[in-house]
């Protein structure tokens, strides 16, 4: 990798950069439900009130998934941000497969419907929605309607409801269409049927190690078959709710359907499993209970010899998992490769929820470091509870340590997530969004006063929005949809909204324009902070929002 070139223009500041991802904060189409905008974030107004500022595009095509209508994730939004140009994204890639048979050409898909043909059952196991955020049903469909063509007989999908993606209680509008698609295909000898499942943020779906019980829950439902049964997806879903008329989707125990035989789907020897999740943080655990060997996180009892495959491969430096159906984006020539080549000291920095982000998927979906001795990252463990419970999560301690980080002066570049925004967001809890929103503001205050004693730059953005749109609103009239109580219904998922960019620089003597570009994506982060770091950004980098004064 080849360093970066000085900008014989523009030389730096003598304190550090500071990059701020505020995950999840956009600016509201709606003034209804728009959290941000009822927050007291006074520290962030005053800044947003006094530098340059712009508004970055979050969401589909700037951030290479299919569509606008599409909403952002941090997943590819932190791979934008840190790679400074747009790759076609996980949804893009598989639909792109699937379309042109190049998914069930390759060896994986031929290795899972192998020996399927007979007693054995083809397993899926993903996100049950069309939130296209870490899956998709179309993608289902699609797979379960070619390996009947290949010969499968048996399959069983075992279903992580949403309502987080989508809207909080829209469980049975994926769950009954499908049956009908599943019931409408099994003929001719094909048995298809919904076999476990279960609220995404109660089994499963965990990451970065935050609380591995979720996926000893997943186990024991998707692999075991233990659990509270029912005779179908509906009944689960109806009974859980007519229990608990505010359980929200994501939040749902698990279930497993069950016969006069017992469960309908337990996994065993001899089967073939998929986890179709595209998205890789919410997948890596999961997939390490089935594969490996040295496993400690949990009993997982009897481990069945099964052939495993993910959507794609979740993690490309570690190859996981072994077998995978779509190869992700390759993500080359990052901001942090580029910096470490340049011998600039880096700092990255979150809570657990948010740590992967900052490393990981900034540095282009690469586990480990381009430098040991250039780069620190540091994660701070994130609560074990609920996030509405406590909705500050661990904003405070992360200031903490970027203000010694800033103070020691060893860092010329320091990035940071504050996950409040859009942690918090999903639970759909309005006034704890706004706790956690407010809490982050004082964190900013502490943030500038140490930047402009440092002679530093403060960048705040976001890399997608999400607690500024809380309310479902009908999308002919804009109205806020009720629930029967008379409450607005919530709504947990991200927004298609765009956010914030603001420059903080204390000690700018006029290098560029107090007017940014408008109009770009997030991905013009990467270019921009190069600019504001004394070099010149690569010349296919998508452009900076700043202009230059006297260009």
């Amino acid at each position: 990798m080849e360093a970066l070139k000085k900008n014989a223009a523009w030389k730096g500041r003598r304190g550090p950069l500071v990059l701020v991802i505020m995950d999840g904060v956009g600016y509201g189409s709606f003034r209804e439900g728009d959290a941000v905008a009822s927050a007291d974030m006074r520290r962030f107004r005053a800044l947003e009130a006094s530098c340059p500022r712009t508004r970055l595009k979050a969401h589909g095509t700037a951030v290479g998934l299919p569509s606008d209508e599409d909403m952002g994730n941090s997943e590819v939004g932190h791979n934008a941000i840190g790679c400074g140009r747009v790759f076609a994204q996980g949804a893009k890639l598989v639909g792109a497969s699937i379309a042109s048979g190049a998914m069930f050409r390759g060896e994986s898909w031929k290795r899972l419907v192998a020996a399927r043909g007979g007693a054995g059952t083809l397993h899926f196991i993903g996100l049950f929605s069309d939130g296209n955020v870490h899956s998709h049903l179309d993608h289902l469909r699609a797979m379960i309607t070619r390996a009947k063509a290949d010969g499968v007989r048996r399959v069983r999908v075992h279903a992580l409801l949403d309502g987080r993606d989508v809207g909080e209680q829209s469980a049975l509008e994926y769950v009954e269409p499908f049956e009908a698609f599943m019931a409408g295909l099994s003929t001719d000898g094909f048995d298809c049927r919904i076999a476990s499942g279960g609220g995404r943020m109660y089994i499963t779906m965990d990451r970065y190690g935050a609380d591995w019980a979720m996926v000893e829950r997943g186990w024991r439902v998707h692999v075991r078959g233990e659990g509270r049964r029912f005779a179908s997806a509906k009944e689960a879903i109806l009974a859980y709710r007519a229990e608990k008329p505010s359980l929200i989707d994501q939040d749902m125990h698990e279930f497993v359907i069950a016969d006069a035989n017992g469960p309908v789907g337990p996994i065993v020897d001899g089967d073939a499993v998929v986890y179709f999740n595209f998205r890789g943080d919410r997948a890596l655990e999961i997939t390490a209970a089935f594969e490996s060997d040295a496993f400690d996180k949990f009993d997982r009892g009897r481990r069945p010899r099964v052939e495993y495959a993910g959507m794609m491969e979740y993690d490309g430096d570690l190859h996981v998992p072994t077998h995978y159906l779509v190869s992700p984006p390759a993500i080359d020539r990052t901001v942090g490769e580029f910096l470490a080549a340049s011998g600039v000291p880096m700092l990255a920095i979150s809570e657990t929820q948010k740590f992967g982000h900052v490393t990981y998927f900034f540095n282009g979906n690469r586990t480990g470091k381009f430098d040991e001795a250039l780069e620190d990252y540091v994660e701070v463990p994130s609560d074990r509870v609920p996030f509405e419970q406590r909705p500050w999560m661990q904003c405070a301690v992360i200031t903490d340590r970027v203000l010694e980080a800033i103070r020691s002066g060893k860092y010329r570049f320091i990035r940071l997530n504050y996950p409040n925004g859009d942690m918090v967001g999903h639970t759909g809890d309005y006034q704890a969004v706004v706790c956690g929103l407010e809490g982050m503001d004082i964190q900013l205050g502490r943030l500038r006063a140490a930047v402009e004693a440092a002679g530093g730059i403060l960048v705040l953005t976001a890399d997608h929005g999400n607690s500024d749109d809380m309310y479902e609103h009908d999308k002919k009239t804009g109205a806020v949809v009720m629930k029967a109580d008379g409450t607005p219904r919530a709504k947990t998922s991200h927004s298609l909204n765009p956010v914030p960019c603001v420059v903080y620089d204390p000690e700018g003597r006029g290098e560029y324009s107090p007017e940014l570009r408008p109009g770009l994506g997030i991905s013009s982060l990467a270019a921009t902070c190069l600019e504001l770091l004394g070099y010149e950004a690569p010349e296919d980098y998508d452009p900076s929002i700043l202009v230059r004064s006297g260009s």
